[in-house]
């Protein structure tokens, strides 16, 4: 079994969650990869070409694999587990499912026309500790992209605060509702979970242990 963590937008690989879940995993004696998802460089970044990064870094390993996916890298997780029946297991923190309609509501048409117009979104970005540029291209390329295309039953357990002011609970919930392989954890949290970090460890073990492929 493999196993990657997805880290969010405007996040890295050496993210709290990714070097959590790499511990846990390694003291149960794997090992967790966690991709660079800022490819070909955060400024140009869409949904496609992270897809073909976890794409480029799973090769041509037959599989099993087991996708651990934060925020952004929740709905990359779940994109890539409809594309390749490898994917037999999803961990899900936050993720940002109906990614376009949340970040339109959000953002609203004035700031989303400047986007368009200047072709750039300033951003902080927690990897580099410093403001950034993201591309306008991620928005018209994951018009693409429908979560809701997952419809193979496979384990997939997922943890959301009630208090996330990012991606609502709501759309975990709703995700959760039509597929009864899913475990959702509703936590008295906010988008980060790292205040509920032992809690998701324990659970996700327990979790593994229950759902063994």
């Amino acid at each position: 079994m493999r196993y990657l963590y997805l880290h969010g937008l405007a996040s890295g690989p050496s993210s709290s969650k990714g070097r959590y879940f790499a511990q846990l995993l390694q003291d149960l004696g794997q090992e967790l990869s966690c991709p660079d998802l800022n490819w070909p460089e955060f400024q140009t970044m869409t949904l496609t070409s992270q897809l073909q990064r976890v794409q480029q870094e799973l090769g041509q390993d037959p599989g099993p694999v087991t996708l651990l996916g934060s925020s952004l890298g929740g709905l990359v997780a779940v994109l890539t587990a409809i594309q390749d029946s490898r994917i037999v297991r999803l961990c899900l923190m936050a993720p940002a499912l109906g990614f376009l309609a949340s970040w339109s509501e959000q953002l609203g048409p004035v700031i989303l026309t400047q986007w368009q117009q200047t072709g750039y979104l300033p951003l902080y970005h927690y990897a580099y500790q410093r403001q950034m540029e993201l591309g306008y291209a991620i928005i018209p390329d994951s018009a693409q992209y429908n979560e809701e295309k997952l419809t193979r039953p496979l384990p997939i357990l997922i943890f959301h605060g009630r208090r996330d002011a990012v991606v609502s609970f709501a759309v975990s919930s709703q995700f959760a509702k039509t597929r009864p392989w899913v475990q959702l954890e509703l936590l008295e949290s906010d988008h980060q979970l790292t205040d509920v970090l032992a809690y998701l460890g324990s659970t996700f073990v327990q979790w593994l242990d229950s759902s063994p492929v």
